[in-house]
């Protein structure tokens, strides 16, 4: 259905222009901190796992280092898996979720994997509550060479040292502000019309439609349905815009858009997508229902290696 809605920024049917993107950019404002939030939960952290500064934001690199945790008994001969959270910085619980894999599960699955997890890929979203970086980018489409997002450029060479990974699970959220805030900006930026969809009430997964792996993304769904429940699909069979391949699982061509689940040649490969705005759950439910994913996934792939 078509909106009328008009986005504050801009000239509707024209691309920002550096003066607009500033406009926007001066309009955010900080909400969290995460040095508080983050950071000091990684360095707790790092007596159990080797901690490593991937990179750090130009925009302030003191406030903004780029971290990862790896399992400490890392050994060339074991799978490596590939954890991601934040790549949207708003998306609370793939931050947090991430952080509480380690503290909770990550060191009884180290003697078959090895692991390593990037908790916070966008800190500067985090901190404004934000989908895009300061340059109205988002860093989720911009997983490619000479990436214009710092965030995704870090990550991606983090990435590719790690040598062959066969699991990466990157952790996203669904949120009412998906339609009430970024989408519409996003319309606004690339001068394009708003179309309005709907949110989704419930968690589900984005697999890769060059390497779908049903089996093994019905093993995150049945996993993460015993803490939270699994969305529905819209009238039309779809969830937000793209039709259902089996419960709670979508496909997106993932290097393709440029996605952050694109960015290694892994097996296994899954974007799950919780929903911390519906009024059954809390946000510890929500970090709880990320934590199931990636336990979920691994069981799987653990039987199978």
């Amino acid at each position: 259905m078509k909106s009328s809605h008009t986005y504050p920024i801009g000239t509707p049917g024209q691309k920002w222009n550096d003066e607009e993107k500033a406009q926007w950019r001066a309009q955010v404002t900080v909400k969290r901190s995460y040095q508080d939030d983050v950071v000091t939960k990684i360095n707790a952290l790092s007596d159990r796992f080797d901690l490593t500064q991937y990179g750090a934001l130009s925009y302030d690199t003191e406030r903004f280092p780029l971290l990862s945790l790896k399992t400490k008994n890392w050994d060339p001969a074991k799978p490596t898996v590939l954890i991601s959270g934040g790549v949207h910085g708003y998306e609370t619980s793939g931050v947090h979720g991430a952080i509480q894999f380690l503290d909770t599960q990550a060191e009884r699955y180290s003697d078959t994997f090895n692991i390593v997890v990037a908790p916070c890929v966008s800190p500067w979203g985090y901190e404004t509550i934000n989908r895009w970086n300061p340059l109205a980018i988002d860093p989720n489409r911009s997983f490619f060479a000479d990436s214009p997002a710092e965030e995704s450029a870090a990550l991606m060479q983090l990435a590719a040292s790690l040598g062959d990974v066969l699991v990466h699970i990157d952790l996203h959220e669904t949120t009412d502000t998906d339609e009430e805030e970024f989408r519409p900006a996003l319309s606004a930026r690339d001068g394009k019309e708003y179309i309005e969809d709907s949110v989704p009430d419930g968690f589900y997964t984005v697999g890769d439609t060059e390497n779908p792996q049903a089996d093994f993304q019905k093993a995150v769904i049945d996993s993460v349905r015993r803490v939270t429940h699994i969305a529905p699909p819209d009238s039309e069979g779809k969830i937000i815009g793209e039709k259902i391949e089996q419960e709670g699982v979508i496909n997106y061509p993932m290097k393709a858009l440029s996605l952050c689940n694109g960015i290694t040649d892994c097996t296994y490969g899954t974007t799950t997508e919780v929903y911390p705005d519906s009024e059954h759950v809390t946000d510890q439910d929500c970090n709880n229902a990320q934590v199931a994913a990636i336990t979920g996934a691994l069981d799987y792939v653990k039987a199978r290696i």
